[in-house]
């Protein structure tokens, strides 16, 4: 039987991730948390001599959101774009895994053509030692570029 090693687990934060926006590279230091997904789209489909219905694939959605520091303007400043010139701007995320302290290796993933559902514009909180949004968005296409070691 296998057993999954401890010490081989991944540190959420032993990573790094950058946005390309525009040809700048941003390296996104100010991030505290980040998840992407990819969801099935699929139809129901019902066939002859069969009582329970099936599902067909018809392709994808991919969404994310990251939580970030309230510390940058770029997104605030991308929809500002989007508000004065119509102008949508497209982005790709990288994202690397890598805990020096387990065997596991790395993982890079590639998200494309992100773009931003909306942002805080201006925000204030008393109660906040260190303020935080999230921001959520879809992409369409992705590559992993490095996979973790099959241990």
């Amino acid at each position: 039987m296998a057993f999954n090693n401890v010490k081989d687990t991944v540190s959420g934060a032993e990573g790094i991730a950058f946005a390309t926006i525009n040809g700048n590279i941003e390296e996104l230091a100010y991030l505290k948390k980040v998840e992407f997904k990819v969801e099935k789209n699929k139809e129901e489909v019902k066939t002859l001599g069969k009582r329970g219905t099936g599902s067909k694939t018809r392709g994808w959605k991919g969404t994310g959101s990251m939580t970030i520091y309230y510390m940058t303007s770029i997104f605030r400043n991308l929809m500002s774009d989007y508000n004065k010139t119509g102008k949508d701007t497209y982005f790709d995320i990288q994202v690397t895994n890598e805990d020096s302290a387990s065997e596991t290796g790395k993982q890079t993933t590639v998200l494309k053509n992100c773009n931003i559902d909306g942002v805080i514009i201006a925000k204030l909180d008393i109660d906040a030692t260190a303020m935080d949004e999230e921001i959520s968005f879809t992409f369409d296409d992705f590559e992993i570029l490095d996979s973790f070691n099959n241990l």
